[in-house]
């Protein structure tokens, strides 16, 4: 797998990715390294510059901060903000990778402007089925904590069918990922609603009994 620039990963690692620790589990410090380990793995099947790449993943979530619906503009507006990363990258790179951040969000009803942008895009869907099923729990843990078990599975299973069922809203943009094998595992299991409830309940229980 293609590695970075040492002293840009240095940087990342002590001045930008430690702010995931404020995001929740969900889009947290976890969620991020799989991130940019799934974008450096793509970065060798398309021969993306890997520099840029590693920094547009390392950068796509710090719009969090912020309100969710327009995280992915926000994260855009940081990168570009951030003078310390014209020491490594060209004002034109630069604009690039803004507009990757930005087009990563799964829900953007076009294809992302460039190369950069489907492969972090592709990165953050993050299709290993039990990272999906138990992030999304896990969100409503976070950010539903008054709602009730059956409410819950309620939100559950209206947003995998929203978003990861068969005419859901994800679109996956580079041939050959390994992605599309573990949609369409997803996409099984949301296909039996009596499947898709054993696995909202078993990480159900998993998240409550690790809050007690």
């Amino acid at each position: 797998m293609p590695q970075p620039n040492l002293e840009i990963m240095t940087f990342v690692e002590r001045q930008i990715l430690p702010r995931y620790n404020a995001f929740g589990q969900s889009h947290g410090l976890g969620h991020v390294q799989r991130v940019i380990r799934n974008s450096l793995a793509l970065t060798a099947v398309t021969g993306a510059d890997v520099n840029m790449v590693y920094v547009i993943a390392a950068y796509h979530d710090l719009g969090m901060k912020g309100p969710r619906a327009i995280h992915h503009l926000t994260g855009g507006k940081i990168l570009m903000a951030d003078a310390r990363l014209r020491r490594w990258f060209s004002a034109e790179q630069l604009k690039i990778m803004k507009e990757a951040v930005e087009d990563h969000r799964a829900s953007s009803s076009r294809a992302p402007r460039s190369i950069y942008g489907k492969i972090v895009a592709e990165a953050d869907r993050d299709l290993e089925p039990d990272v999906v099923f138990s992030r999304a729990v896990l969100f409503g843990f976070e950010n539903y904590p008054e709602m009730n078990e059956e409410q819950m599975w309620e939100r559950f299973q209206s947003h995998m069918r929203e978003k990861y069922g068969r005419t859901g809203y994800l679109r996956l943009w580079i041939p050959g990922s390994p992605n599309a094998k573990n949609l369409e595992v997803i996409r099984k299991t949301i296909d039996s609603e009596t499947e898709l409830h054993k696995v909202f309940s078993r990480f159900y229980k998993q998240i409550q009994d690790k809050k007690k």
